[in-house]
């Protein structure tokens, strides 16, 4: 029989623990599961380790990595479990999104969308690529969660609403998605040296995506302060603590909006010339704000995988005898290999 992979394993404990302590509907109380997609290199890790408190230099996330926290409510009270998943490669490994996401997790699931603001090349379609993949298999769990239950899929979709008062002026111009989303922009501290034309595009753009999502929206850095406010709202998401109603839209200072809390009109048109507005032809607000921005900072025709590298040669996951044994059988191929190589010739010259 072969061995388990990390994931079923780690799967199988989770579903163990589920069953134990569980009633009625099959979700365990106190339990919340929170993924971490964006740019790659973008901090992703930095923020799980500062909201966990665990004083330890972050380490380049390759596939999908998970860890979790504990946290009582009072004293005497059982901890609250929360699972943290984190996607790494950026855009490159989209496939490996449905693995955290699934019918017995997504009713207490939430996303954390991380862009990095030094890179506004790379802004739109980066994120475009994440929500368009999470929001597609999202879809497709809550369509599998209906045919069993109908009532907690119902739920879901109501739920989506929850951030949206129901008077407000874009509730039927905007497209929540399905699950809790928090987008943070991440390296402040080099955005906030960008010219004031560029910062006001990138700043009232992100606002529109939030706000067309029914998401939160948040600039941070290695600032202390900033990371505190942060954990405040990662720590709503994992741990269901109470969530901030503060508001802070002056493109000169950190964003910090709360879902709900931002409007159309106060987040303006996008940010082109009048004349030049007619010459952009789309079918929806969403690509007309694409459309805006990618004019401004065009994306990098980059090939997303080739800065994926082997784990196979990376030093802190170093084994001496299975490095010994790899060493062995590349050397056997490439021995294969030339043999291979001068058969073939040999039969080229008999014929």
């Amino acid at each position: 029989m072969p061995s388990e992979t990390l994931w079923e394993i780690a799967k199988a404990e989770v579903e163990k623990r589920r069953s134990s302590g569980s009633e009625g509907d099959g979700v365990e109380v106190g339990e919340k599961s929170v993924f971490f997609i964006g740019s790659k290199n973008g901090g992703k890790t930095t923020i799980i380790l500062r909201c966990l408190d665990r004083d330890e230099p972050p380490k380049p996330t390759l596939a999908l990595e998970y860890t979790y926290g504990r946290r009582a409510k009072g004293h005497n009270t059982p901890k609250d479990i929360a699972h943290f998943w984190e996607l790494g490669g950026g855009t490159s490994l989209l496939d490996l999104i449905s693995i955290p996401i699934t019918s017995d997790t997504l009713r207490t699931f939430s996303i954390v969308l991380v862009l990095d603001l030094s890179k506004p090349n790379d802004l739109w379609p980066t994120m475009e690529n994440l929500l368009q993949a999470t929001k597609l298999n999202v879809d497709k769990v809550i369509m599998k969660l209906g045919k069993k239950n109908s009532k907690a899929a119902s739920e879901m979709r109501q739920k989506m609403w929850s951030n949206m008062q129901k008077d407000h002026p874009d509730r039927e111009l905007i497209d929540p998605f399905p699950i809790p989303l928090v987008i943070i922009g991440s390296k402040y501290d080099i955005f906030q040296d960008f010219d004031s034309e560029k910062r006001k595009v990138i700043c009232k753009t992100l606002r529109f995506i939030a706000h067309y999502y029914g998401a939160s929206l948040m600039f941070t850095s290695k600032s202390e302060a900033l990371l505190l406010k942060i954990r405040g709202v990662i720590n709503q998401l994992a741990f269901g603590i109470d969530k901030s109603r503060s508001i802070c839209v002056d493109q000169n200072k950190p964003l910090f909006i709360t879902a709900g809390l931002d409007s159309l009109s106060q987040i303006g048109s996008p940010p082109l010339p009048d004349n030049d507005i007619g010459k952009f032809h789309a079918r929806s607000p969403m690509e007309l704000w694409k459309k805006v921005y990618e004019k401004l900072f065009p994306p990098k025709s980059v090939n997303t995988l080739k800065d994926v590298k082997d784990p196979a040669q990376d030093p802190q996951y170093a084994e001496s005898e299975v490095d010994e044994m790899r060493v062995q059988k590349d050397q056997e191929l490439e021995q294969y290999k030339r043999s291979s190589s001068k058969s073939w010739k040999q039969i080229e010259l008999d014929s």
